[in-house]
């Protein structure tokens, strides 16, 4: 039988006592604040919840002595009163989910960070109360910062921009955001931003925005999100209403993302090159539910679902440069609205997927489009498109392709086209069909066009 010390009571209380006073816990020494599980407890520096006054200079003080000590600071459950807090590097502030809120007393964003790393905000609920915001200020707003982590936080009723991040790394996560006046969450010149597993209701002009003041690269991700109800209040004919739009910003991915009820677009890529759109389940969208516009290269729709919209996937523009694109693997119903006040009524709709150039558009299905299935080319905007394997039901035209003097080649092969009354694959010159059907008859007056193997039913 081993033999080996015996610990009682005693003994542990007596080896406790000669420990020296830096062993134990900050919480047990007498010149500190209490030390809770979450952080120190913002009450040992006056901070009280549901106090009716407004609490910015105490709250001010306590979280700028936590962050010199680099200890999370934490807000008990209750209403704390403030404007302009200000977030110094590595200040850490957390609450109890849902219950601990701060509203914003003044016209102000009620928390900024200027060239600050390191902050992380937990469990918190913002509450701008509809007070107007200053222009481009967000009630959570955040500048030139690294390595910030906002988790499992509600921001409601924003008077303008709900989180406001400009030149930020770092991650926004499992947040909430309800009844932004403007957009919910907004992310400027950017460096590989991540947005992940949030929810958005009832923007007044954007979910998402990934935006760089000069077209270059981002990378950010953009992913499973749900975001529904967003409006366009300040009007246009694009730039607002879009659950998530990308702006001159390269290489952003948007992935797995619920979206539904849009005013324009579920996800809208302007002068977006290298973007990824991949896996978004969509509906109810008032314009082209899936775009890449303008100025980009390299995009690819793959995977994704769109029910309702007035055009399903547009990749546009070659005429600014628009170009080189991959379309496969997408389900499209119901495309048979008219697109919304402000656009360009020259612009199609009831269309399910439209191209231009360079541009594989490959393995989709499309039923219940209210005109076309498939438009390829727009006048003598076309080049090296190839429309192959595609399903197309119960459009009038199952696919248009440009035969517009000047316009480039094209394939159209091996795809099914069932339901189209009016032509499976015809000749278009811009809005007007110009040419008998050409998966009929060999299309011999358009050697720039190989149309074979569709069938027709």
């Amino acid at each position: 039988m081993k033999t080996g010390m015996i610990l009682d009571r005693r003994s542990v209380i007596a080896g406790a006592a000669a420990l020296p006073a830096a062993a134990w816990p900050a919480s047990a020494r007498a010149d500190n604040a209490p030390l809770r599980p979450q952080g120190l407890d913002a009450a040992h520096f006056g901070v009280h919840a549901g106090a009716p006054d407004d609490q910015t200079k105490t709250l001010q003080r306590a979280i700028d002595q936590a962050a010199q000590r680099r200890a999370p600071l934490w807000l008990g459950p209750g209403v704390y009163h403030a404007a302009g807090l200000n977030l110094p590097a590595g200040a850490q502030i957390t609450g109890v989910r849902g219950a601990t809120r701060l509203l914003l007393t003044r016209p102000a964003s009620l928390m900024v960070s200027t060239r600050s790393d390191a902050i992380t905000l937990a469990d918190l609920t913002l509450d701008g109360g509809k007070i107007p915001l200053p222009e481009n200020a967000g009630l959570l707003h955040l500048e030139n910062g690294r390595d910030l982590r906002v988790a499992d936080c509600a921001v409601h009723q924003a008077g303008g921009t709900g989180i406001m991040c400009r030149s930020m790394q770092g991650q926004v996560t499992g947040t909430t955001v309800t009844d932004a006046a403007d957009t919910a969450m907004f992310s400027m010149d950017g460096i590989n931003m991540l947005f992940a597993g949030n929810v958005i209701r009832g923007s007044g002009n954007g979910g998402i925005r990934i935006w760089q003041s000069q077209k270059r690269t981002d990378g950010a991700i953009v992913v499973d999100n749900q975001i529904h109800d967003t409006r366009a209040d300040a009007g246009g004919s694009g730039q607002n209403g879009n659950a998530i739009n990308v702006y001159r910003a390269g290489k952003v991915i948007v992935r797995g993302n619920q979206i539904g009820k849009a005013a324009f677009s579920a996800v809208r890529g302007n002068s977006a090159s290298q973007i990824e759109v991949v896996a978004n389940n969509c509906a109810d969208i008032g314009e082209v539910a899936l775009y890449a516009e303008f100025e980009f290269e390299n995009a690819v729709f793959s995977g994704n679902t769109v029910d309702g919209a007035a055009f399903g996937i547009a990749v546009t523009n070659f005429k600014e440069g628009g170009r080189l694109a991959t379309v496969q693997g997408n389900i499209l119903r119901n495309i048979t609205r008219e697109r919304p006040d402000g656009t360009d009524p020259n612009d199609g709709y009831g269309i399910g997927i439209g191209v231009e150039a360079d541009t594989a558009v490959t393995g989709n299905v499309i039923e219940n489009a209210s005109r076309i299935g498939i438009a390829v080319g727009n006048g003598v905007y076309m080049r090296d498109c190839t429309v192959t394997g595609n399903t197309v039901r119960g459009a009038p035209y199952g696919i248009t392709v440009s035969v517009t003097k000047g316009a480039g080649g094209a394939v159209v092969s091996h795809n099914l086209i069932s339901g189209a009354r009016r032509g499976a694959v015809v000749g278009a010159d811009g809005q007007k069909i110009v040419a008998a059907d050409l998966a009929l008859v060999a299309p011999g007056a358009y050697p720039q066009l190989t149309v074979s193997a569709n069938q027709v039913r």
